[in-house]
């Protein structure tokens, strides 16, 4: 049943900020009701770059193990309703603009006068308080303000984007840390409270001593590439069969067990490479000199080389190779789940694992509001009439 088996959340919002974080809950058992306008649903049932006979493969991921209600939440009635299964909750989840619950008559005191243990998780892009809270957030803006978008690429050319959106994905498993210590707090205290996760500090959460370099030493990171100036060796280098590895060779020890497997044990003892300082100072040379070496040999004898001297070295994967990786099937890091449309679909497996309570994924991505009756049938007690009745009035 999962770690989370015994809460319930309800999930407001779209797109990926809230949602990823009620994937995040769900995959470890948490009866993750989503809510959803009865006209449109989430924009992430249609987003992905790649579709399968028109429909998201990236719906069925983000929506694994929740249960789908169309609700309109600008409407009176709907908003009675909403307030009434949020009663019935552990856990809000939501990342609408700040104020946008309070229009709606939800604001957190009004729903922890009915139910005072809530823990409401509010995702946005620059938080519930401050100068900037009434602005729109994107992770792609959050990524820029947190510092993430300025040390990513190459010098000599303008800031890239991650090809993921972490700025989203970050503040959402941040909303869900947020809400697992609020559970915690909950039962010395009773008592429910906000998660304030905001998108940019969340990226800025991650960038390391960025902050502290520049406040004592007046230090910028700027844009490195594929290096992070002074650790070496550490790069992406090339292999005789026109394949790239990466390896990192950044500790002492193992920079002696590398030079060994190079059969150059004579690199570990020069002056010029012989500690992390000196590897550092001479960055560029050094890795010209693996390159060179590593030119010579096809990839995988570089990777056996590697992993035979204890050295971290890996290659660079795609969809495919991680398919084809027996690691990844030894793990279950990637799943089949049954679709009822689009068949069997493999994605990523539930992270981390726990040995005792595992998480899972029991169903992909439902179609919208295919869980109404389920909803305000058995958790509010509405008649199939009453159901129906709502459906007409577009409430439902």
């Amino acid at each position: 049943m999962g770690a989370l088996a015994d809460l319930r959340v309800v999930e407001m919002g779209s797109l990926i900020a809230g949602p990823f974080c009620g994937q995040l809950l769900g995959d470890f058992g948490a009866d993750v009701i989503k809510i959803e306008d009865p006209g449109t649903g989430d924009a992430m049932r249609g987003w992905g770059r790649a579709k399968l006979d028109g429909q998201s493969l990236w719906w069925p991921v983000i929506a694994r193990n929740k249960r789908c209600a169309t609700l309109n939440l600008r409407d009176p009635e709907g908003q009675a309703i909403a307030r009434a299964l949020i009663a019935k909750a552990d856990i809000l989840v939501e990342n609408f603009r700040p104020g946008t619950l309070e229009k709606w008559g939800l604001g957190y005191e009004t729903l922890a006068t009915d139910n005072p243990g809530l823990i409401l998780v509010r995702v946005s892009g620059y938080g519930q308080t401050g100068p900037y809270r009434d602005r729109v957030g994107f992770g792609a803006i959050a990524e820029g303000l947190g510092g993430l978008r300025y040390v990513t690429g190459d010098p000599d050319r303008p800031p890239v984007r991650p090809g993921i959106s972490i700025g989203d994905t970050l503040a959402a498993t941040y909303g869900c840390l947020g809400a697992l210590a609020a559970v915690h707090a909950r039962a010395r205290t009773g008592r429910g409270q906000v998660v304030d996760a905001a998108l940019y500090e969340s990226v800025l959460t991650v960038m390391e001593n960025l902050v502290t370099e520049y406040d004592k030493l007046g230090y910028i990171r700027e844009r490195s590439g594929s290096i992070l100036p002074g650790i070496a060796p550490s790069n992406v280098y090339p292999c005789a069969d026109g394949v790239m590895v990466l390896i990192g060779g950044n500790n002492d020890a193992i920079f002696a067990r590398m030079a060994e497997a190079m059969g150059q044990p004579e690199l570990a003892k020069s002056l010029d490479y012989a500690t992390h300082d000196a590897r550092g100072r001479n960055q560029a040379r050094l890795d010209a000199l693996i390159a060179d070496w590593t030119a010579t040999l096809p990839s995988g004898e570089v990777l056996a080389l590697m992993h035979g001297a204890s050295v971290p070295a890996g290659p660079i994967y795609r969809a495919s190779d991680m398919l084809a990786d027996p690691h990844f099937q030894a793990r279950e890091a990637i799943i089949d789940v049954a679709h009822p449309v689009l068949g069997s679909l493999k994605m990523q497996g539930v992270v981390p694992k726990l040995s005792d309570t595992p998480g899972g994924v029991r169903w992909p991505g439902p179609a919208l509001g295919e869980h109404n009756a389920e909803i305000y049938g058995g958790v509010l007690g509405y008649s199939a009439e009453e159901i129906e009745a709502l459906k007409a009035r577009g409430v439902i």
